[in-house]
């Protein structure tokens, strides 16, 4: 017998889901994979406020995916900017890893964003969409799901 369901939203007006991927293209990129798998584990076990829900799943063996649901953009980004994810950023961004990172935002408000670290190939969006610097006033994520078509 075939069960279906859905689910009620109202209570989530701000929902944010961030679908988010890192892929190792070179060996050296074995290490990052391991800490960020670490800090993974840290947020299951004790998630930060605002994280209603947190998958992994593996796009390819070198290519793993993590799929979260946040309250609100305001929740997400206290925990970006606080440790131990500003750590684990800071040290991403130092460079040329061997690994390559991505996220793409979706706001239940209809805003959605993305930023790509060097990965080898477009993903997601950048598939079909023309690419934007994330520099200066769209640095952020909060400012690239401001902004609306000119």
């Amino acid at each position: 017998m075939q069960v279906r369901q859905s689910v009620d939203l109202d209570a989530y007006p701000d929902l944010v889901m961030i679908l988010l991927g890192f892929r190792v293209s070179r060996l050296r990129g074995l290490p990052a994979l391991l800490r960020i798998g670490k800090g993974l584990r840290m947020i299951e076990r004790d998630p930060p406020e605002g994280l209603l829900a947190h998958e992994l799943f593996f796009f390819a063996l070198n290519h793993v995916g993590i799929r979260q649901y946040w309250r609100d953009l305001d929740s997400l980004e206290r925990f970006t900017r606080s440790m131990p994810h500003a750590g684990w950023w800071r040290d991403f961004a130092k460079g040329n890893n061997g690994a390559g990172f991505w996220h793409e935002s979706y706001s239940r408000s209809g805003a959605m964003e993305a930023v790509y670290i060097d990965m080898p190939e477009p993903v997601g969006f950048g598939r079909f969409a023309p690419s934007l610097d994330p520099t200066g006033p769209f640095l952020t994520a909060r400012a690239r799901m401001a902004r609306r078509a000119a």
